[in-house]
């Protein structure tokens, strides 16, 4: 199938009004994207962009393919060369009248994944089952990666922060490629015998709307207040760290938690803890394991100023804050930080005074080392003459419920809006892709509601910049946790959901199950090898049209009486199940903890059927879950994979 690039306009990249970011490396004839190694995608236009002086005439080759382009007043200029197919290698070329030239040797021409998301698909080949085998057996140069490193930015970027290369796999190279994306390159590579690039963007850790850009966001009705403070925050910072704390507080006070606002001087903490004096991760605190834990904490501590001192400009410093703190200063917001090895915020003049200031700071953390970290000498009040006075009195501490999720900082890392479109995507370009590989999700959980909203309005976005019919395989979540007896609600079952829901209503889009492979221990289970062949084999199905298998996939449940007929879909040969009542299957009122385990079973090839005599539902779940149990399959040996439908 061939489709048409929108290679004729200025690349969306430079049209968000003023916001870009300079190239952080300097301009180059050829974009970064186009090195030695590199890999163009076949049947299309082929677009090639860079810089040079503005109004210079560039000339491109490849191969037999020539064009030509004028720099534009802001010295960029873009070509479209024409439609090639696989082969290679090639030498790309661009010059300039003026005698400035540019190569790009052992180019190839084949098909190009876009792999995204977040720490599943940074997980290594070295790290997956199998490794050592798999890395000395990867002796095809055909298939290339190009990794961009993890970087935010608030505004746009032109080009990439840190630099980038074409890597040829081989067994010295692919033990550091994304396992999930070269898996799938090596299984697809087996049907087109053709070249593969893989441009492997991924963030452990990132939320899907770091991912969207400010007008994609903004164009799906997401994110307005994290957008209006994130534009505020640009310009004036610490104004943006004055509203992003009245907003928190806000929040805060709605949860209805009856002891006030920890954040008050007047704040009564008696009731509270005192931490240890080494602070450090709070689950070691209790004696239990620094890793899968998910809360808050409230901190608080005291210091004393001399009038001197507090009639100077000061930074409040936290050491290193892991993962999100929102802190005080006397009761006055001074804002929060992300990620920060260093979580330092400007105290507002005014704020402290002499003799004793209250500190206070809430910290939210998804994962691991959840705390103020680091030595003690990292947590002062900075002043401006050079010293400082140290925070080295007694911390008391609260936990919060850990289903209470804070919102999260705008323009943290990995978390903020937008911030990684604007620090990894963006600098990409309008460079030609086959198809997007997405494999992220875990940290959306606490925010499952907009998880499907914000993966359509992300799939939008990427393709106004790459191309209108950009494809999407999608990686649906596998298992992780604890198994539970009893139907309950998930916020990973509701993001599987979100996922299953968005790729089935998208005919550019698909997704792969892997439900039987996770690993109830591990969130990053080390099975990539069959996460990648599910993928090709999506791959062959949505991009080849070829007949090949998917599982078993629901299609509607319909009540005729005291019976509920459920319909599957792209069933191989015939339902089975692992059960003998093929088990799993929930029936659900309309609100949440109204599911009902049911009986079931296989009725026909493609049917299964539910007594529901004495209930009458309005949802239907399968596999639902944490850890679910999940007992359908087909002839395929592919799973049925989660599901909630309505019953008609």
């Amino acid at each position: 199938m061939l489709w048409e690039s929108d290679v004729t306009k200025t690349a969306r990249i430079i049209q968000f009004l003023g916001l870009v970011a300079a190239p952080a490396s300097g301009g180059t004839l050829l974009h970064p994207m186009f090195q030695d190694h590199a890999v163009l995608q076949r049947g299309a236009p082929i677009p090639v962009y860079g810089d040079a002086a503005p109004g210079s005439d560039v000339t491109v080759t490849l191969g037999a393919g020539q064009a030509h382009a004028k720099a534009d007043p802001q010295g960029h200029w873009h070509v479209a060369l024409p439609a090639m197919p696989a082969g290679g290698p090639y030498l790309l070329r661009a010059a300039t009248a003026s005698g400035d030239s540019e190569e790009a040797k052992d180019v190839l021409v084949g098909d190009v994944f876009l792999c995204g998301g977040q720490s599943n698909m940074q997980f290594e080949v070295r790290q997956a089952n199998n490794a050592q085998a798999d890395i000395a057996a990867a002796q095809d140069g055909e298939i290339r990666s190009l990794s961009i490193r993890t970087k935010d930015s608030v505004s746009p970027l032109a080009s990439f922060a840190d630099p980038v290369r074409w890597i040829p796999a081989s067994p010295t190279t692919v033990g550091g490629f994304s396992a999930a994306c070269y898996f799938f390159a090596r299984e697809l590579k087996q049907t087109t015998h053709a070249p593969i690039g893989m441009v492997v963007a991924a963030w452990g850790g990132s939320r899907g709307r770091a991912w969207v850009s400010e007008p994609g966001l903004r164009a799906a009705g997401l994110q307005a207040e994290s957008l209006r403070l994130l534009d505020l925050h640009r310009s004036q910072p610490m104004a943006g760290d004055r509203a992003w704390s009245d907003v928190w507080e806000r929040w805060w006070r709605a949860q209805g938690i009856n002891g006030g606002a920890p954040w008050q001087v007047a704040f009564d903490d008696s009731s509270w803890r005192t931490a240890p004096e080494k602070l450090g991760p709070w689950a070691l605190w209790n004696g239990s394991s620094p890793d899968g834990f998910t809360g808050q904490m409230w901190l608080r501590t005291r210091v004393t100023l001399t009038a001197e001192q507090a009639a100077q400009k000061a930074v409040l410093d936290l050491g290193n804050a892991n993962e999100e703190d929102q802190s005080w200063a006397n009761g006055t917001g001074v804002g929060g930080t992300s990620w920060a090895r260093q979580a330092r915020h400007d105290i507002p003049a005014g704020v402290l005074h002499a003799g004793e200031n209250v500190i206070v700071t809430n910290i939210f953390c998804s994962w691991r080392n959840c705390g103020l970290n680091g030595p003690a000498s990292g947590r002062a009040i900075r002043l401006a003459d050079g010293s400082a006075v140290p925070l080295d009195r007694a911390w008391r501490y609260a936990e919060m419920p850990s289903a209470m999720i804070a919102p999260q900082l705008p323009w943290g890392p990995a978390h903020g809006a937008a911030v990684i479109y604007n620090g990894m995507i963006a600098p990409i370009g309008h460079y030609g892709f086959r198809s997007v590989v997405w494999y992220q999700g875990e940290s959306d959980i606490h925010f499952a509601p907009e998880y499907a909203a914000t993966l359509k309005a992300m799939m939008v976005d990427w393709r106004r910049d790459f191309r209108p019919d950009l494809p999407f395989l999608i990686v649906q979540l596998p298992n992780f946790g604890a198994p539970s007896a009893q139907p309950q609600e998930s916020e990973l079952a509701d993001v599987r959901e979100g996922q299953r829901r968005v790729a089935t209503a998208d005919r550019h889009a698909d997704y792969v199950v892997t439900i039987d492979i996770g690993d109830p221990n591990n969130i990053h289970p080390t099975n990539k090898q069959e996460v990648g062949r599910r993928l090709a084999l999506a791959a062959r199905r949505l991009l080849l049209g070829e007949q090949v298998p998917t599982g078993a996939r629901p299609g509607a449940a319909t009540r005729s009486g005291g019976t509920i007929t459920v319909k599957f879909v792209s069933v191989t040969g015939a339902l089975t199940s692992s059960s003998a009542d093929a088990g799993a299957f929930e029936l659900c009122g309309p609100g949440k903890g109204t599911c009902k385990r049911v009986a079931a079973k296989i009725s026909g090839r493609d049917m299964v059927t539910i007594d529901a005599t004495a209930i009458r539902p309005v949802r239907l779940r399968y596999c639902w879950g944490d850890s679910p149990v999940c007992t359908l399959s087909d002839g395929s040996g592919l799973p049925a994979g989660p599901f909630e439908i309505p019953v008609r």
